[in-house]
């Protein structure tokens, strides 16, 4: 490994924009305890804000050490297609008459199982959801699952200890559930092409694999949690009937068209465009749509990628100097401190690589997306949506690590032992 200087000053900031990510919850405490600069470390308290503000500071290095063309040259060769996909999911996902099928379904299901109090939704929303993903794609399921549980377990005074693992295995189950296609999971599309992986090669290296544990992690919480689900309310039912269906249908086409053109940004945002257009046109149908959300979670994805860009140089080396068999614990350990996504990226670039190797490498990638934050692109999402129903509105990253620890460790045996 030989960095540049900008590289060595990208990985430095790489290292502080982690530390920062763990340590919002004192910045939030600081904007309690000290109200006279309250919006300071607010701004400085939101995870969202972390990595885009440490790219400001990498891409102002930039300048500094290396001048305009080539600061402008490296941010106009990153791709931020991911971003901005994201934003527009979130939003189209999180409209109300999506989110009120979506709630109608899960009661619909919910009533088939004979489960009291919030067992039953807490298990449909943990479970199916994720697996839903593999349909349309691991940001919405994380968009519909949050909002899922934003209005039903974390409405009500849960202990902090049910909310951390629900939110674990969230994150967790998200990060697996969509590798039963090629298309839905971050990760999985950045191998897809180069690999020559479609969703039926998905399906039979790692669908079971995936569904077992998405199940097992899901059951496991709601029996571990079981007395404190019983004693809270069941899902309550609609307080309004669904939107006519010429509206649902629409809303519902507007969001298959974006997952299907989730590749080409010109033609998803142009989409996305018309759907802003539709909401306003009958707002009478809607709720305020999710656009800050959607625009902080696309900010601290866009600073992923310009930060994650600069360190290539350490970690493709990493990679490569293991075998097929540690590459996947590798993997889930790198993925906890880097996007999952930026790791099977990086393998895609290596020719010769064994089947072995490949499989591992994207197995372990997703298996580790639920231990933090950064960890899946989706993540931010669900920390954004659920962020509220914890301790002074933060997310704290180590109680975060322990609630994903044990679904994380049930993924490992789903991908390594069947």
């Amino acid at each position: 490994m030989n960095p540049t200087l900008i590289e060595l000053v990208g990985a430095a900031l790489f290292a502080l924009a982690l530390i920062h990510t763990f340590s919002t919850k004192f910045f939030e405490h600081l904007a309690h305890s000290r109200p006279r600069h309250a919006g300071l470390w607010h701004l400085l308290g939101e995870v969202e804000v972390v990595f885009g503000f440490w790219a400001l500071v990498l891409v102002l290095a930039m300048f500094g050490l290396q001048g305009k063309v080539s600061a402008t040259h490296y941010l106009d060769t990153r791709n931020f297609t991911e971003p901005l996909f994201v934003f527009a999911i979130m939003v189209a996902a999180g409209s109300k008459p999506v989110l009120q099928v979506a709630s109608h379904l899960t009661r619909s299901l919910t009533r088939l199982l004979p489960l009291p109090g919030a067992l039953g939704s807490t298990w449909v929303i943990l479970a199916g959801v994720p697996l839903l993903g593999s349909l349309i794609t691991e940001p919405a399921a994380m968009t519909l699952a949050a909002l899922l549980l934003k209005d039903s377990l974390y409405a009500h005074p849960a202990s902090t200890r049910l909310k951390y693992g629900a939110l674990g295995v969230l994150f967790v189950n998200v990060s697996i559930g969509g590798t039963l296609t090629s298309f839905a999971a971050p990760p999985v599309l950045m191998v897809a092409a180069a690999w020559g992986w479609d969703s039926a090669y998905m399906f039979l290296h790692f669908g079971d694999k995936a569904a077992v544990a998405v199940l097992v992690n899901a059951t496991g919480l709601v029996l571990l949690m079981r007395k404190e689900l019983r004693a809270l309310p069941a899902m309550a039912a609609a307080d309004e009937a669904l939107p006519p269906w010429p509206v649902v249908f629409i809303h519902l086409l507007f969001l298959v068209g974006i997952v299907v053109f989730a590749h080409h940004p010109a033609v998803f945002l142009g989409l996305f465009m018309f759907f802003l257009g539709f909401t306003a046109a009958y707002e009478r149908y809607q709720s305020p749509l999710i656009l800050r959300e959607g625009l902080l979670v696309a900010f601290f994805l866009a600073g992923l990628v310009v930060l994650g860009g600069m360190q290539k140089w350490w970690l493709e080396p990493v990679l490569l100097s293991m075998n097929a068999q540690a590459v996947f614990f590798g993997a889930t350990a790198l993925t906890a401190i880097t996007d999952n996504a930026a790791l099977t990226y990086l393998g895609s670039l290596v020719p010769g690589l064994s089947d072995d190797f490949k499989y591992a490498l994207v197995a372990g990638a997703v298996t580790g997306g639920g231990l933090t934050i950064i960890a899946n692109a989706p993540n931010p999402a669900g920390a954004t949506i659920l962020k509220g129903g914890f301790d002074e509105g933060a997310i704290e990253a180590g109680k975060l690590f322990l609630a994903a620890l044990a679904p994380t460790v049930v993924a490992m045996l789903a991908f390594n032992l069947f």
